[in-house]
């Protein structure tokens, strides 16, 4: 297959910033997707329908001339996040979700959720108005290994807000191991779960190929190869739960490369491609058109995209960095052949 056509995709996770930085990436993602849901961990983190409005416009300003482009908005959860604030979302037809961040489990998390308990006021809301929990699952108790805290998460926390409120929509966001996807095959109606392209792709070898790889570390970290092997089945596969989602996230050279480097992998410049070669890795490109454009709309009942794009089997070679306000970020794949490109 030379050349493949399909509806045109969504991304169901990604990370824009805000400021000169947004303006930098957003074409990125606004030439290939229609929609995107736009994390809340900035600082200060998006905690009201207000705020998320607001970071909307600033977003569609960044969207070039003639390109078009929808954020779709969630609001990051707190402790104090009340029943009233998720009605307020629900009702403002801009914000589709509401996003837990473990308090210290990734970028911008020191705000977030000290016990999930405290939240279940508005879960509750979230579950009687039909607002999305969309959830970064991991815990951050500093006994547990790094490569476990997915795993002890669904026990502990996941496995019980999914009985608790059976009614609850659910996204696993960015899941990496065989046990979440375990865990949302087996799951009642109503749970689902995006992936990554790097978590399609690598295994964590490529965080220490040579040396420590900084570009290549995000969180949740990269597992083992058995559970990108059974990412891969599950995003090939026919189980519609399983979407996209990039998780792109991007972070200023200096700041990967440093002592104490930031986790998140920018893949907004090759998304669609680097989907499209792990599928293809798979002997399953025909499978892309559900996993990147159906899917996803079809679980937060949204329309679909009806434009197309296309894709041809011609290689190309990111560059060592793009642009990124006063400074650079280094793409993923930077310097190295990816397969396919978007025409």
């Amino acid at each position: 297959m030379s050349t493949l056509t399909i509806l045109r995709p969504d991304d169901w996770h990604l990370h824009v910033r805000d400021g000169a930085a947004m303006a930098s990436v957003v074409p990125f993602t606004a030439r290939q997707f229609a929609r995107a849901v736009i994390m809340p961990n900035l600082k200060p983190p998006v905690t009201t329908v207000k705020q998320a409005g607001a970071y909307r416009q600033r977003i569609l300003q960044a969207v070039p001339a003639g390109l078009s482009f929808e954020p779709l908005m969630s609001i990051y959860l707190t402790d104090r996040t009340s029943a009233a604030e998720i009605h307020a979302a629900r009702n403002s037809g801009f914000v589709i979700g509401a996003k837990l961040y473990p308090a210290g489990a990734t970028t911008n998390s020191d705000a977030g959720v000290t016990s999930i308990e405290r939240i279940f006021p508005a879960l509750a809301a979230m579950e009687e108005c039909g607002l999305v929990f969309q959830v970064h699952g991991e815990v951050t108790d500093q006994d547990i290994d790094v490569f476990d805290r997915e795993c002890v998460f669904i026990d502990r926390t996941l496995a019980r807000v999914a009985e608790k409120f059976p009614k609850l929509k659910i996204v696993f966001e960015h899941v990496t191991t065989r046990e979440a996807v375990q865990f949302v095959t087996s799951s009642r109606p109503g749970i689902g779960a995006t992936v990554t392209p790097q978590h399609l792709l690598l295994n964590r070898n490529a965080i220490f190929q040579g040396g420590i790889r900084p570009h290549n570390y995000c969180l949740p970290v990269l597992k083992r190869e058995r559970d990108r092997r059974a990412l891969v089945e599950a995003a090939t596969g026919d189980d519609a739960r399983f979407f996209l989602g990039t998780d792109s996230a991007p972070h200023a050279r200096h700041t990967k490369e440093h002592a104490c480097g930031c986790a998140g992998i920018f893949s907004a410049h090759a998304a669609i491609e680097l989907y499209a070669e792990a599928f293809e890795q798979a002997g399953r490109l025909d499978r892309l058109e559900a996993f990147a454009s159906l899917r996803g709309p079809d679980f937060y009942g949204l329309p679909r995209n009806t434009t197309r794009i296309t894709l041809e089997k011609s290689a190309w070679t990111p560059p060592a960095s793009y642009p990124f306000a006063a400074d650079d970020l280094v793409p993923f794949r930077a310097g190295e052949s990816i397969a396919w490109r978007l025409t």
